[in-house]
């Protein structure tokens, strides 16, 4: 069994879980952006982040709004999915001298991130639903809403120019 099984009985102990889980995950985010943001030296790959960072920091506050809906104690619980991903990240970003390929590099750890999160937000979505907690479901889909608008931004990014730079 899982280190975490024993204190997993129903799916609502593991919906409270994963909500703990995400919670950790958009805290260690909102600390990791301004290193990105520092490192980033594409204009619009910086506002991107900068804007992600006040969007994260809304996370955060939705997910503690789904912690007191459910009427448990908002806290976290150690991610080292997430952890990994942002040291990944970290060891990546600062082996790159050249600025285009840097961009590349952030916008490819920035995206490992977003899907992290999306994973995590559509399963806690289902879940939500599947006990009855619609209320839950609503404030969660507006993070899911706008991880996938990041996503689909960062993309866009690097498809129409940073790659691009990047391979010259």
């Amino acid at each position: 069994m899982g280190f975490f099984s024993k204190d997993i009985k129903t799916l609502d102990d593991l919906f409270v879980h994963t909500l703990r889980d995400i919670y950790y995950a958009e805290k260690q985010i909102e600390k990791a952006l301004p290193k990105m943001i520092d490192k980033a030296t594409n204009a619009q790959l910086k506002a991107g982040f900068e804007k992600h960072l006040e969007q994260t920091k809304g996370h955060i506050e939705r997910v503690e709004e789904v912690f007191e809906l459910h009427g448990v104690k908002a806290k976290a619980v150690d991610c080292p999915a997430i952890d990994g991903i942002l040291e990944e990240a970290d060891e990546v970003s600062g082996d790159i001298a050249d600025k285009e390929v840097l961009d590349a590099a952030l916008i490819a750890s920035a995206q490992a991130v977003e899907h992290y999160e999306m994973t995590r937000y559509g399963t806690l979505i289902a879940w939500a639903k599947q006990l009855g907690r619609s209320d839950c479901a609503n404030v969660l889909a507006k993070n899911l809403k706008e991880e996938q608008a990041t996503d689909r931004k960062l993309t866009e990014l690097a498809e129409s120019k940073i790659n691009l730079q990047a391979a010259e």
